[in-house]
């Protein structure tokens, strides 16, 4: 006779254990504690084994069946079941470990070789500060497009446009690198280049810096020497006017980096995105 709710919800706990049948092979194990699991007994090759459901009320009776129709299914061609379910156990325990944090860290020891250490080092910290804490531990293989758009939404959201089209190319780049190792990561597809930044982030709208003509120059150096700030600071915008370099270089520099015999200041590269010395003529002033 098949189990009804009402019957199994009345069963009690006896000095032993117990079964009460259903049909197909399951049955409900009543123990002495009070539990009750759900059990399927099935033969493989003439070997009489048993598969395990889970607990009532946690799988219902409707869940139970459902799971012991897919099991039989399973056994009329062959496979055992509990085998079958150890490898989908295993497999999902090694996609829950095959992560984005995984892959990206990987990607990252290849691709910053040849990189300046400044360049490479502002990569792994945008992907720390800013696609770890976001994608970092989701399966590579399971991350959607929709994911991508969330988590560069949510950059852009603070303002940091740029940093969020830079966290889209990178995203790109470590799926790029995953699918190339698809053996191991599973990775098939690259999702990042199912969106554009520009579908997603707002364009923001270019503004020119205002331009000082020749002819104001001699002005504007007066108004720095005549200016409030304090003189390295004069002095530093000067001779940013005098190089021509950036902000960070500036502030970067080094007494060993200028050549005062050829009147040369010598970036380095690695300070510098690029692979040789970034060299800027010095006037005598």
């Amino acid at each position: 006779m098949a189990l009804t709710d009402l019957a199994i919800k009345v069963l009690k706990p006896e000095s032993k254990p117990y079964k009460k049948g259903d049909a197909g092979g399951l049955y409900l194990l009543v123990t002495p504690a009070g539990g009750k699991l759900w059990r399927m007994k099935y033969r493989i090759d003439g070997t009489e084994k048993v598969s395990s459901f889970g607990a009532y009320p946690e799988i219902s009776l409707l869940e139970a069946r459902e799971q012991r129709d897919k099991a039989r299914k399973v056994i009329a061609i062959g496979l055992d079941p509990n085998e079958l379910n150890k490898a989908e156990k295993a497999e999902k325990l090694a996609n829950k470990a095959n992560t984005f944090e995984l892959w990206a860290g990987k990607w990252w020891q290849k691709w910053h070789v040849g990189k300046s250490e400044r360049h490479a080092a502002y990569v792994k910290r945008r992907l720390d500060t800013d696609v770890y804490p976001l994608l970092g531990s989701r399966p590579i293989n399971e991350i959607t497009a929709y994911e991508i758009v969330d988590a560069i939404k949510s950059i852009a959201e603070r303002g940091a446009l740029d940093i969020a089209k830079r966290a889209h190319q990178t995203i790109g780049q470590v799926f790029r690198f995953a699918i190339a190792h698809g053996k191991e990561s599973k990775a098939t597809r690259n999702p990042a280049i199912e969106i554009r930044p520009s579908d997603i982030i707002e364009t923001r709208k270019k503004v020119n810096y205002a331009r000082v003509d020749i002819a104001e120059l001699p002005n504007l150096l007066r108004a720095i020497d005549n200016s409030k700030s304090t003189p390295v600071t004069r002095l530093a915008v000067k001779f940013m006017a005098l190089t021509f370099v950036r902000t960070t270089e500036l502030i970067g520099a080094r007494w060993n980096e200028i050549d005062f015999d050829n009147a040369q200041w010598r970036l380095p590269a690695e300070r510098m995105k690029m692979k040789t010395p970034h060299i800027v003529p010095l006037s005598s002033q």
